[in-house]
């Protein structure tokens, strides 16, 4: 384990990878850890690839993550860690943590890989609402429905679905209520089209979370953008498809990691 240092707290993160490859930082989902991007690492070999756990998920602590801001932060402090430019492949949030991060802090990103994300996600009465669920009964009491939202059915018959559904009810409902607090806030539509950098988009077929108009729509916004649609995953492709994500994202890296 490593922990990053902030000015009121302290971020787990994870380096791995030969350390003068290129640099890629992995920013989670809402309800997950830095395990997210297990099923992926295998593909990531040649590269130095930093996970960390967002304020209030896994190992981190909690003292501010209410603003999409707060999160970018976090995000802009571990690429200064690193010492060079770096790609940041972001899901979900993670990948509204990217856009902001290329928007505001150009010199410390090459590329953007954009999984299932977009400019605005869902709605601020959506995320006030479940706030006001995850304060009164805990994550425990969303878990049924968001793996409705994340998972294909095919997924959803497995057994590895109740390990993800106890990561997310395990989420503690501070740090989880906080990062709802900062989607519902969120707007990055005006800032992403007026990205410059290179950047891949890639959306779930069966994404209840991020519909795949959704994120194509997202993709529309920056010129250049690169766009692959997983026909089979749902929000995770890194769980569920991980060897499809690598096929789509690879050549990228290559061509600008």
């Amino acid at each position: 384990m490593q922990a990053l240092t902030r000015p009121r707290g302290v971020l787990h993160i994870r380096a791995q990878g030969p350390e003068d490859a290129p640099a890629l930082i992995l920013a989670n989902s809402l309800g997950t850890d830095l395990r997210l991007w297990d099923g992926l690492m295998p593909h990531l070999g040649r590269y130095r690839v930093i996970r960390y756990d967002k304020q209030g998920h896994g190992l981190s602590g909690l003292w501010d993550g209410t603003t999409l801001a707060d999160h970018t932060a976090d995000a802009a402090a571990i690429a200064e860690w690193v010492g060079r430019p770096v790609t940041l492949i972001g899901c979900s949030i993670g990948g509204l943590i990217g856009q902001r991060l290329a928007a505001t802090r150009p010199d410390l990103v090459r590329a953007l890989v954009l999984s299932n994300s977009a400019a605005r996600m869902g709605t601020p009465k959506g995320w006030r609402d479940r706030i006001a669920a995850v304060r009164a009964g805990g994550t425990a009491v969303i878990a049924d429905a968001v793996m409705e939202r994340w998972f294909a059915p095919a997924f959803r018959r497995t057994p590895e679905l109740a390990l993800w559904q106890a990561m997310l009810a395990r989420t503690p409902a501070d740090g989880y209520a906080a990062a709802c607090q900062a989607l519902a806030g969120a707007d990055q539509t005006d800032a992403t089209a007026a990205l410059r950098l290179p950047v891949m988009v890639v959306a779930g077929g069966q994404d209840g979370a991020s519909p795949p108009d959704q994120v194509r729509a997202t993709a529309d916004l920056i010129p250049g953008a690169r766009f692959h649609l997983i026909p089979e995953a749902g929000h995770l492709p890194c769980v569920e498809t991980p060897d499809a994500l690598a096929a789509a994202i690879l050549p990228f890296l290559e061509d600008h990691a």
